[in-house]
């Protein structure tokens, strides 16, 4: 049976289950899905402004290689029922420049595009959320800004409000492409801290088939303007061996 076909039997019986939306949510920042749904007949927009990546390594020869990367990511979200969505993303225009002994060369391009469905699951708990996301990254970017080949996954995200200031959750994310499959589990902290300031923390475990596993930690801070407008800043540093990897980003989001 192909990727498709399992990811949409799964999806198909999520739907058949009955379901209530959690509490509206941005899902920018941060690795993890919320369990929010946007509201039926409005526009989410989140937008990167830009996300930053620097990683150092070593090639075959011993010689050092830095590469940094500037990409505008966005997602677009949709209420299609008030325990259902539609998300269509785009990893944007990118920049990246890589040094080698001296050398640079740079390059820029345009990213991949995504779509996907999230719908809510009911629990019957007041502080227990979930909801499940079925997404298709197609390989549309440039040679150097894709992923070559299209990506099927399907995620799962369980909130719990530990209390008013504290929220807990965690996402799992199974995917494939090209036949190869891969596991990513993300738990995440979400907190208030005084105001309109809140922060989050998250640990990113992810395992590939043929692959060693791979960590990473992430933290950031949101400012919620309003209801409807949230401004957001992150970092984050992969654990892997002696290559060094960091991640930045400045975010933007409007709901319409």
């Amino acid at each position: 049976m192909s990727a498709v076909k399992i990811v949409a039997l799964i999806v198909a019986a999520g739907f058949s289950m009955n379901a209530m939306a959690a509490e509206f949510s941005f899902d920018h920042p941060g690795t993890g899905i919320g369990t929010g749904i946007t509201p039926v007949g409005q526009l989410a927009w989140e937008q990167g402004l830009p996300s930053l990546s620097y990683s150092e390594s070593k090639d075959e020869n011993g010689i050092k290689v830095r590469n940094t990367r500037l990409n505008a990511d966005m997602l677009l979200r949709t209420g299609l029922a008030k325990d259902l969505e539609l998300q269509l993303g785009w990893q944007g225009p990118s920049w990246s420049k890589t040094k080698t002994a001296g050398q640079s060369v740079e390059e820029d391009g345009l990213g991949d595009v995504s779509i996907g469905v999230k719908k809510a699951i009911d629990l019957d708990d007041e502080k227990l959320s979930m909801a499940i996301l079925a997404e298709a990254i197609l390989a549309t970017g440039n040679d150097g800004f894709s992923n070559h080949d299209d990506i099927y996954s399907l995620s799962s995200a369980l909130a719990y409000a530990a209390t008013d200031l504290i929220n807990t959750s965690i996402t799992m994310r199974y995917e494939v492409q090209n036949s190869n499959w891969a596991v990513t589990a993300v738990p995440t902290i979400e907190y208030k801290i005084a105001g309109k300031w809140s922060g989050f923390s998250e640990l990113v475990y992810r395992k590939a088939e043929s692959e060693a596993d791979e960590y990473s930690l992430g933290s950031g801070v949101v400012y919620a303007l309003n209801d409807r407008v949230q401004m957001d800043a992150s970092v984050g540093v992969d654990l892997n061996g002696k290559d060094k990897s960091y991640q930045s980003g400045l975010g933007v989001s409007f709901l319409f």
